[in-house]
């Protein structure tokens, strides 16, 4: 069975009498028969389904400084203005009317005031990004998921499928008998699996990339959970795990052993392929000062050597859905209050990780459609070197609405000032609205 989308099983898993069978499992070989013995709303993908639900509620919306300070700024405005037109001739010797007078000046404050730089250049900046993220094929599901992956501190990663390919390739090869190469032990090992529509069996026949005649191959026979033999040259040849060979040699992860006749003769090490760029993409978020971790249900020993070949030190795994969503909490729990926690994953066993966390970032690609539901940003081509180009959208997005803001409420202060003082007239308040908004237009497009 293949578990991958429930669990993160790598390789597939051995089932018979009695076995326990998860729904959403995929049967890759044989024929099953199989009692149900829960209903619906107690099975895997429901539960599964029901966390991501609950997720989703407890999730809080990013507000952002505009949303923020729209709220207050009209209002204080308005008072301000009418303060300025009922008491400054109270206080000096200026008039209410006239272009002199505080009215006329009231009148002023209110032009300069009006928010337009504000509210154009600030949505437009989100737009752009939005934009831009999805040409480099991310695509961003709004502006409070771009804005928070410039705070990102801690990403947790999914490992089938999202940091390896969930293809097995050959690793290694080790000889036993001194008459045979490792060429010798691959060849033998292909000439079986060639007629082999295992997953297993095609992934060492794409992993090999070498040409064999089978032709003269007899008596192929596959052995259910075991492996398969044939002959050739007369010669009897199993192909397949330790139950099948009957030894008691072993081999980290998934092993193919060879025996010809009654001689072991070698072995090869299959293990799950890392997809290209995954070393680099972590080392590029390391130097952004994020921290970086991995949750899979995959086994203990698999997990951590890939976690060493590609850098992650914590680890944490044979986790079930439930596992990853407990654990996710308590991680969101103990972090500070600023400091945004991403999870990225492909499966419907990460759907609620994904719902509940601050960014949930799924693959396009391979990932399941209950994951990519769940998720804030997905990374259409499946390269996580995405999210660092993602990381940077955001940062220079954020960069340009500072730029933005302190410009045009600079520019509103000091032409404000001067329109108090009497200084300024209607033509610089008028540049100090609709110049400075067409400014920030301009700089905004510096996102695409």
């Amino acid at each position: 069975m293949d578990t991958s989308s429930l669990t993160g099983e790598s390789h597939a898993s051995k089932v018979t009498i009695n076995s326990k069978v998860l729904s959403g499992s995929i049967n890759v070989q044989g024929m099953l028969e199989i009692r149900v013995t829960e209903k619906y709303e107690n099975s895997t993908v429901n539960r599964i389904l029901e966390l991501v639900e609950n997720a989703t509620d407890k999730k809080a919306k990013a507000e952002t400084f505009v949303n923020k300070a729209a709220k207050v700024y009209t209002p204080i405005i308005i008072l301000l203005a009418t303060l300025v037109a009922i008491f400054q001739p109270l206080m000096s010797n200026i008039s209410y009317f006239g272009k002199e007078g505080s009215i006329y000046r009231a009148l002023i404050f209110l032009v300069i005031s009006c928010p337009c730089a504000i509210a154009i250049s600030v949505p437009l900046s989100y737009f752009s990004g939005i934009g831009k993220a999805s040409k480099m094929g991310v695509l961003i599901k709004g502006s409070d998921y771009l804005d928070s992956l410039k705070d990102i501190k801690t990403i947790v990663f999914d490992k089938t499928g999202t940091l390896t390919k969930g293809e097995f390739e050959i690793k290694e090869i080790e000889v036993y008998h001194k008459d045979y190469s490792e060429n010798q032990v691959l060849e033998w090992i292909v000439l079986g699996e060639k007629f082999s529509n295992h997953p297993i069996a095609k992934s060492v026949i794409n992993s090999s990339q070498i040409t064999v005649d089978t032709t003269k191959v007899e008596e192929y026979e596959e052995i259910a959970g075991k492996g398969l033999r044939y002959k050739l040259n007369g010669k009897q040849i199993l192909v397949g795990n330790r139950d099948l060979v009957q030894t008691e040699k072993e081999m980290n992860g998934t092993t193919i052993f060879l025996k010809i006749e009654n001689e072991l003769i070698g072995a090869i090490k299959l293990g799950d392929r890392i997809k290209e760029g995954t070393k680099d993409a972590l080392q590029e978020l390391k130097a952004l000062s994020i921290t970086t971790k991995m949750f899979t249900g995959d086994n203990k020993q698999v997990a951590q050597e890939i976690a060493q070949e590609i850098g992650i030190t914590e680890v944490k795994a044979e986790m079930l859905p439930t596992d990853k969503y407990h654990e996710f909490e308590i991680l969101l729990k103990e972090r500070n209050e600023n400091e945004k926690i991403a999870f990225v994953g492909d499966g419907i066993n990460d759907s609620p990780v994904l719902a509940i966390s601050d960014i949930g970032i799924s693959m396009g690609g391979v990932g399941s459609q209950s994951a990519i539901e769940a998720s804030d940003v997905v990374i259409m081509t499946d390269n996580i070197h995405k999210i660092v180009d993602g990381i940077r959208l955001s940062q220079k997005t954020g960069r340009i609405i500072k730029q933005n803001l302190i410009f045009a409420i600079g520019i509103k202060i000091l032409v404000l000032v001067l329109s108090t003082l009497g200084i300024s007239n209607m033509w610089q308040a008028i540049f100090a609205d609709v110049g400075v908004t067409l400014l920030t237009i301009m700089n905004t497009l510096r996102i695409l």
